[in-house]
């Protein structure tokens, strides 16, 4: 069974941008476990532009699905991480202009100071995920690091030009056979909406997409409920060889 990680950060960003205690990221998290989801994505980020360290420490009480953590390989946030313990931690690249991840972690160039980080956190009984692009040379160094998972970047194939679209697709496809037969298990996530996940669907062995942005701009509309109901919909039938 395909599962769907809700990433609610866009909740935490409504609420900073008036400094309130509404809307209530632990309350979106609840709606979106009712309406079916599998788990709840969030990034800490170093910034704390939108989720806050407390709103991870409520998550991790309250929730009863999997709480996935995004973060940076930072020490500070490593070290909140371990104190959480998460169901999964997916270490991502971060920069502080940008306005949302921009492509994956170069595990290939950073397994020295990566290696300590996977080693801590699986210690700690969280599991580990890469977020990297469809590219063997990392797909090969996250194998070597040991870690369960690996989170494939598709926001290149989102965002491309509708011409160049198979093209990027054809590549995440390659990427999740590799990464399968090189003994990871297989999410995806990065500018995933209801428009684009029929060829999302085309990649083999997925076992979760982490979607935020689509779904809580959809409940804009719709409510976040419904939004939540209408992606699972989309998701059904999805056949993993």
């Amino acid at each position: 069974m395909l599962r769907l990680g809700v990433n609610i950060d866009h909740v935490a960003t409504v609420r900073q941008a008036r400094g309130t205690v509404y809307p209530s990221v632990v309350e979106s998290a609840r709606v979106c476990e009712e309406a079916g989801a599998h788990g709840i994505t969030v990034h800490l980020r170093e910034d704390r532009r939108h989720i806050q360290d407390a709103d991870v420490f409520a998550l991790r009480k309250k929730l009863s699905i999997s709480l996935n953590l995004e973060m940076a390989n930072c020490p500070e946030i490593v070290r909140i991480a371990g104190k959480v313990r998460p169901d999964e931690v997916c270490l991502v690249p971060e920069k502080r202009r940008e306005l949302t991840t921009e492509g994956g972690l170069d595990v290939a160039g950073q397994i020295k100071s990566l290696r300590s980080t996977v080693c801590a956190l699986s210690n700690a009984g969280v599991k580990v995920s890469l977020f990297v692009e469809a590219d063997e040379r990392q797909l090969r160094a996250c194998a070597l690091l040991g870690v369960p998972y690996v989170e494939l970047h598709t926001g290149t194939f989102c965002d491309a030009p509708r011409g160049r679209q198979r093209t990027q697709l054809r590549k995440l496809i390659a990427g999740a056979r590799l990464a399968h037969d090189l003994g990871l298990r297989v999410n995806a996530g990065h500018g995933i909406n209801l428009d684009n996940i029929g060829d999302i669907l085309e990649m083999p062995h997925l076992d979760t997409l982490n979607i935020g942005h689509s779904i809580v701009s959809r409940a804009i509309f719709v409510g976040l409920r419904t939004a939540v109901e209408e992606m699972l919909k989309a998701m059904r039938g999805y056949r993993e060889g």
